[in-house]
């Protein structure tokens, strides 16, 4: 593993990735004007899958820890995220719900490693809590209750790729995240299938541009390939607390992309919501990285 602390090569990929994670809210959005949110989610999967799986050697992982992550990233994560997106949640609420991923992930590994939770966790939890309930208060202006559980779930499903992720360890990031791809594929093309119906599918299939092919290649090669790879690349080499904090950074990009390309207003109450949100975060990601003020022992004379 790296030190503690990022290179400024490593810290530019970093930025590059929750720049590609914060504005691909508003690439879902366009993509969902064109194709029902299963279909487009299978869509992306499969070409995360094709051609680069003949390409590349299969990860030296347990089969169980690729079929988790594969499932719980594409259907857990965008499945539910995409379903919420097709008119439950604006882009910029959901950017922001969907960071509660990290409460979700410091659960399972407590559940893990039988870890207890700390005063400044119970705290941070409780402020990111407040801000659901501001958005939850304003069901309909921008996000319904059922988008905000819808995006909530989803990030559970993040929390859960993070951790096959974290406990695959150091192997090729790529190749992990395009053979996990094998397993997101067969359950969101069957449930599209069944939920979305077959007229729908041929419909969406027939009336594609090539700006939206261009959305599903976007959401395949930058946001999974690129994104998910090199996240996983550097969950790796260095500890969680040092990458982690990084995400904070992905709704403030999400909320801003929204509000400049598809003119969702920012009122006080999501201003309000994010504030409280990302202060959760906040405290929770570097109140356990401060480092406790040494307490000077007096000298004792000698007897």
């Amino acid at each position: 593993m790296s030190g503690t602390s990022l290179s400024f090569r490593d810290l530019l990929l970093a930025l590059g990735v929750v720049f590609v994670w914060g504005t691909n809210f508003v690439v879902i959005r366009l993509g969902l004007n064109a194709l029902p949110p299963l279909l487009f989610a299978a869509l992306r999967f499969t070409f995360v899958l094709l051609p680069m799986v003949f390409f590349l050697p299969k990860p030296k992982v347990p089969f169980a820890n690729l079929i988790i992550y594969g499932l719980a990233l594409g259907l857990g994560q965008f499945g539910l995220l995409f379903i919420a997106m097709n008119g439950f949640i604006s882009p910029g609420l959901a950017s922001l719900v969907v960071q509660m991923q990290v409460f979700f992930t410091i659960g399972l590994s407590m559940l893990r490693t039988g870890e207890r939770l700390k005063p400044f966790q119970l705290a941070a939890f409780a402020l990111a809590i407040a801000g659901m309930a501001v958005i939850i208060a304003h069901n309909g202006q921008s996000a319904t209750v059922a988008g905000v559980l819808l995006v909530v779930g989803a990030a559970a499903g993040w929390s859960i790729a993070n951790q096959c992720s974290k406990e695959a360890g150091k192997v090729n990031a790529l190749a992990y995240v395009v053979w996990a791809s094998l397993f997101s594929l067969p359950p969101l093309y069957l449930l599209s299938l069944w939920r979305e119906g077959l007229p729908a599918i041929v419909a969406g299939l027939s009336h594609a541009t090539p700006a939206t092919w261009a959305v599903i290649l976007w959401q395949s090669v930058g946001n999974t390939m690129f994104g998910y790879g090199v996240w996983a690349w550097l969950l790796a080499r260095y500890p969680a607390a040092t990458v982690s904090p990084m995400t904070l950074l992905v709704p403030v990009f999400g909320m801003g992309a929204s509000a400049l390309v598809l003119g969702e207003p920012l009122e006080s109450w999501k201003i309000l919501a994010g504030l409280l949100v990302l202060s959760g975060l906040a405290l929770n990601l570097f109140w356990a990285r401060r480092k406790p003020k040494l307490i000077p022992v007096p000298e004792q004379s000698a007897s």
